[in-house]
C-alpha cells in the first residue's frame, strides 16, 4: 500500500538530515503508528509521502505508483488529515464535503452514502448545514475527516489527529480508523499518545533524529509482556 525506500530529506543548506535513509512498508488492512519525539522527522516524512515536500533521495510508492512520477494518481489514493486542519470556514459542512467530492469525481449517491455514515458516526448531523466557522475544534476535525474519506482512499494518513479532542471524539475517530482498515485499506498516523497507539495499531515504528529505530508488531509485544511505553522510552533515551 505504502512503500518508502531510503527516503532522505534536508531543509535548505542544513547539514542535518530531517529524514535519514528511512525505509518502511505498510500492508493493506492495517493501522500503523508512526512514533518519535518532537523533531524526529515524523511530519517531514508524512509531508513527503503526500507530495507537499520534495525530497533529495529515495523513493515513495503508493499502491505501486511512484509519488514523483505519478503525483496525481498517487494523490487519488490518499486521504490526508494534517496536524493543523485548514478548512473553507465560510462554507457549511455540506458545501465543503460536496466540494471535495466533486474534486474527486465522487458520484452524488456515493457521496451521500459515505457522508451519512460518518455524520452518524461522529454525531454531526445537526451541524452539517451550519457554517464551519461556527464549529468547535473537534467538529472541524470531524468535518475534515469526512472530506478526506469521501473518495474512500486506499491510504489514510493522519498527523497528530487526536490533539485537542475530547474523549468521545477520540473514541469516534479511533472507530473510523479501525473501520477503514477493516475494509482492506491502510491507516498511517503519527501520535504522542502511546496508550491509544498501543490499543489501536497493528504495528508501529519509532524514529529518532530522522532515522528508523525499528518496526514492532504490537501483538508480539503483548505476547511477551512488553510495554510500548517502556520500549519507546528505552529507544529515545539511548
Amino acid at each position: 500500500m505504502l512503500k518508502v525506500t531510503n527516503l532522505t530529506k534536508t531543509y535548505g543548506n542544513s547539514d542535518r538530515k530531517s529524514v535519514d535513509n528511512l525505509s518502511l512498508e505498510l500492508k493493506p488492512g492495517e493501522v500503523f503508528g508512526f512514533l518519535g519525539p518532537n523533531g524526529a522527522g515524523k511530519s517531514t516524512t508524512i509531508k513527503s509521502v503526500v507530495g507537499i515536500l520534495p525530497y533529495e533521495q529515495g523513493t515513495i510508492e503508493i499502491c505501486g505508483l511512484d509519488v514523483k512520477k505519478n503525483p496525481i494518481e498517487c494523490k487519488k489514493n490518499i486521504g490526508y488529515v494534517p496536524d493543523n486542519h485548514a478548512l473553507f470556514e465560510r462554507l457549511t459542512g455540506r458545501e465543503y464535503v460536496n466540494h471535495v467530492a466533486n474534486l474527486y469525481n465522487v458520484p452524488k449517491e456515493k457521496m451521500e452514502e459515505i457522508s451519512s455514515y460518518y455524520l452518524k458516526l461522529f454525531q454531526l448531523e445537526h451541524a452539517f448545514d451550519n457554517q464551519i466557522s461556527s464549529y468547535s475544534h473537534g467538529m472541524k476535525q470531524k468535518i475534515c475527516v469526512i472530506g478526506v474519506l469521501i473518495h474512500e482512499p486506499k491510504l489514510w494518513i493522519l498527523d497528530e489527529p487526536l490533539t485537542g479532542l475530547d474523549p468521545q471524539s477520540v473514541y469516534q475517530l479511533k472507530q473510523a480508523m479501525r473501520n477503514h482498515a477493516l475494509k482492506g485499506n491502510t491507516v498511517f498516523f503519527s501520535s504522542h499518545i502511546l496508550d491509544v497507539v498501543e490499543n489501536l495499531c497493528d504495528r508501529v515504528c519509532i524514529i529518532k533524529k530522522g532515522q528508523l529505530q525499528g518496526v514492532f508488531d504490537l501483538q508480539e509485544l503483548k505476547e511477551t509482556n512488553q510495554s510500548l511505553e517502556k520500549l519507546f522510552m528505552n529507544i529515545i533515551e539511548e
